[in-house]
């Protein structure tokens, strides 16, 4: 029996799980992504918020982590380098979330996966790789969708004048900011896309609002027509979609998938659960 550890990785939040036969122990850190983390950084993470967690008696001996932005080799050596240097012994695959949500969605069957997170990426997955991916091109050019895009469109109204007096009232009575302080940690404090998807739990709370409904039917529409429909397999095969983003707004995904007649297929909120199955079958 290897006792195994298994990270599903996002920009805001890494949900991990020890696997030891069918005894699990589940955790969480801050997000860890290679684009804005260096080696030592993401290890310090790991010291601070995981290493003191884990029973003390378990020797972890294989490392399943998915993460975002390990597409690219060199991303993928800054997360292997911090995780190889907490667990020495422990034998290490690093690959992308996509990857991650394919196999806990699709296991080893064919599919198109979306991640709907604080970012937004999609693939087809041939039941074995990631065969087809359209880029996301992260949340200033892309990431239709995502937590980030959502809470951009948001802003944008809300920085516009758009909203009615109700709707500001709720904002400001929430957020409490203004015009400067967006300015301000947009474009000159780091973790912007954290920042702006900090404001994508108001949508969901303020559902049923006219203007609250538009940007969330053309935000979601925006990753149809841009990611979906580029994947010729979208009118042969399931849709399937993770992250907070997906599991919220479910409700919009079900209505375009019938209205362009796509079979909508599994809706988690997070892969970790699929990936515990897929892992614990290899056993």
């Amino acid at each position: 029996m290897k006792i195994k550890l298994i990270a599903d990785s996002g920009s805001t939040k890494a949900d991990w799980c020890l696997l030891a036969g069918n005894e699990t122990w589940h955790y969480k850190t801050q997000g860890i992504s290679p684009y804005f983390l260096d080696s030592q950084q993401i290890k310090e993470i790991l010291e601070k918020e995981l290493m003191p967690h884990l029973p003390p008696t378990i020797q972890v001996e294989e490392i399943y982590y998915y993460g975002t932005g390990c597409l690219q080799r060199k991303s993928v050596m800054i997360v292997e380098s911090a995780l190889k240097s907490v667990w020495p012994l422990a034998a290490v695959d690093v690959n992308h979330d996509l990857m991650g949500a394919a196999r806990s969605l699709c296991g080893r069957e064919p599919g198109v996966v979306s991640i709907l997170g604080t970012g937004a990426n999609s693939c087809f997955y041939d039941g074995k790789v990631v065969a087809k991916n359209n880029p996301g091109l992260g949340f200033i050019l892309g990431d239709e969708a995502s937590g980030a895009y959502l809470g951009k469109k948001l802003l944008q109204m809300y920085m516009y004048n758009s909203f009615d007096e109700e709707l500001k009232s709720r904002f400001d009575g929430q957020y409490n900011t203004n015009n400067d302080e967006i300015l301000e940690n947009v474009y000159r404090k780091p973790m912007a896309n954290r920042y702006l998807a900090g404001f994508a739990p108001f949508l969901g709370e303020n559902r049923g609002h006219y203007l609250i409904e538009n940007i969330l039917e053309d935000s979601l529409n925006d990753f149809f027509f841009n990611h979906i429909y580029k994947y010729s397999e979208s009118w042969t095969h399931s849709l399937h979609f993770t992250g907070s983003i997906a599991w919220t707004f479910r409700d919009i995904l079900k209505e375009l998938c019938e209205l362009y007649e796509l079979q909508l297929g599994r809706i988690l909120r997070s892969p970790m659960e699929g990936l515990i199955a897929y892992h614990h079958n290899q056993i």
